[in-house]
C-alpha cells in the first residue's frame, strides 16, 4: 500500500512518519511529500531512506491515502487533486473541517459515518480530540448542555519555530542578564514564552475570541451533532513541550452520580483515568507525552450549580491531537475495506 504524507518534513508530518512506524500500518511504499525547498531531501521510515517529491509527482505515483499536515492553503490547494485521483485524503489543517460536505472525524466517537464517498476528511483540531474523547461518551449518557473550557496548550501546538523560541529564551535566561530584550531570538509568539503564559492561541476574530477557542466550540457541536451545546473556551499557551491541559466544566442536562461517571470514563475507548488526589495522581503534560490516550482526573462535582462537573483532561498533541488520529482514521478506512 502506497501511503503518502505531505508536509513530512514538519514537526507533525514527522510524528506521522514515527505513528505510522509504531503502529505497523501496512505501507508498503512512502511517499513524502513537502514544499519546493524540501523536494529532493531524504527522510527515514523503517530504516529506509524516501527521497521528498513534490505534490504533483505524488499524485502520479497514485498512494491509496495521503496524509496531510501541511497547513490550510495547502490544503485547500492540492487535498481536491489528490482526491481527483481517487486518493484518499486526511487533512490535519483546519482548512475542511467547518465545511458541510466533509466528515469532521475522531475514530473513537464517529468514523462509522465515513464512506467510500468521503474523499477528503478531516481531522479536528488537536484541543477538540482530547477533550471529546473524554466527554462524548458522558454526552450521549447526560447530555451536555453547557460547557466552559481552559485550555494550557504546549508550544509544539504552534510549531517547529514556537519550540525554538522556547529553546533560546531558556537558554538565554541562563546565559544572559540583559534578557528578555534579545534580538536574536526567532520569534513564533508576541511575547515571551519562557516562564510565562500567553493567553491567546492563533489569531483574534471580530468577536473577540481566538480562532482556537472557535474552533473547539464549532467543531464540537458538529462532532457531536448538536447545535445547541453552549460552549465558551479560553486558550492560553504554556512553556510546555509535551502536551496540552484543558480544564473543562460541563452542564448535563440530566443528573448523574460521580461513580458513574467514572465507570463511563474508565470503558471510554482511547480513555485513561488517572485521579487519585489522595496520592496526588493526576494527568500531567510530563506523562502524557509521548503516549496516544487521553488521561482523565481531578473528576468532580462542581457545588456551585447542579448537574454540573469538572474534569481536567491532558493527552499529548502531536500524538492523538494530530498525528495518531489521523492515522487510526486511516486503519478504519483499512479496516472496511475502502482501500486496500
Amino acid at each position: 500500500m502506497k501511503i503518502a504524507v505531505v508536509g513530512a518534513t514538519g514537526l507533525v508530518g514527522t510524528k506521522m512518519l514515527q505513528v505510522l512506524e509504531e503502529r505497523n500500518f501496512p505501507v508498503t511504499e512512502l511517499i513524502p511529500v513537502a514544499s519546493a525547498k524540501s523536494v529532493g531531501k531524504k527522510v527515514s521510515f523503517k530504516n529506509k531512506e524516501y527521497t521528498v517529491v513534490s505534490a504533483d509527482e505524488a499524485i502520479k505515483m497514485k498512494p491509496a491515502i495521503a496524509i496531510f499536515s501541511a497547513g490550510g492553503n495547502t490544503s485547500l490547494e492540492l487535498a481536491p487533486k489528490f482526491a481527483a485521483a481517487g486518493i484518499f485524503v486526511i487533512d490535519n489543517s483546519s482548512a475542511w473541517r467547518m465545511d458541510p460536505t466533509k466528515k469532521l472525524v475522531i475514530p473513537e466517537i464517529n468514523a462509522h459515518e465515513l464512506t467510500a464517498d468521503d474523499l477528503i476528511i478531516a481531522n479536528p483540531n488537536c484541543s477538540t480530540i482530547q477533550m471529546l474523547v473524554a466527554i462524548a461518551p458522558l454526552h450521549r449518557a447526560y447530555g451536555i448542555a453547557r460547557l466552559v473550557i481552559s485550555t494550557y496548550q504546549s508550544v509544539t501546538g504552534t510549531g517547529v519555530k514556537a519550540l525554538r523560541q522556547l529553546e533560546n529564551e531558556e537558554r538565554a535566561s541562563v546565559e544572559a542578564d540583559n534578557y528578555p530584550s534579545l534580538p536574536d531570538i526567532d520569534r513564533a509568539y508576541p511575547h515571551q514564552i519562557y516562564r510565562n503564559c500567553i493567553p491567546q492561541c492563533d489569531v483574534f476574530t471580530d468577536n473577540g475570541y481566538t480562532k482556537e477557542e472557535m474552533k473547539m466550540v464549532n467543531e464540537t457541536r458538529k462532532i457531536l451533532g448538536d447545535n445547541y451545546i453552549m460552549a465558551t473556551a479560553t486558550t492560553v499557551r504554556v512553556p510546555v513541550t509535551g502536551g496540552h491541559s484543558e480544564s473543562v466544566n460541563i452542564e448535563f442536562h440530566k443528573e448523574y452520580e460521580i461513580a458513574d461517571v467514572r465507570k463511563i470514563l474508565t470503558e471510554a475507548p482511547g480513555c485513561v483515568v488517572v485521579d487519585n488526589p489522595a496520592k496526588s495522581e493526576y494527568p500531567m503534560a510530563l506523562t502524557a507525552n509521548g503516549r496516544d490516550e487521553v488521561f482523565v482526573g481531578r473528576i468532580r462535582r462542581d457545588e456551585s450549580r447542579e448537574k454540573c462537573l469538572n474534569l481536567w483532561i491532558v493527552s499529548d498533541n502531536l500524538r492523538k491531537g494530530a498525528a495518531t488520529n489521523a492515522i487510526q482514521i486511516a486503519e478504519y478506512l483499512l479496516k472496511q475495506g475502502m482501500v486496500k
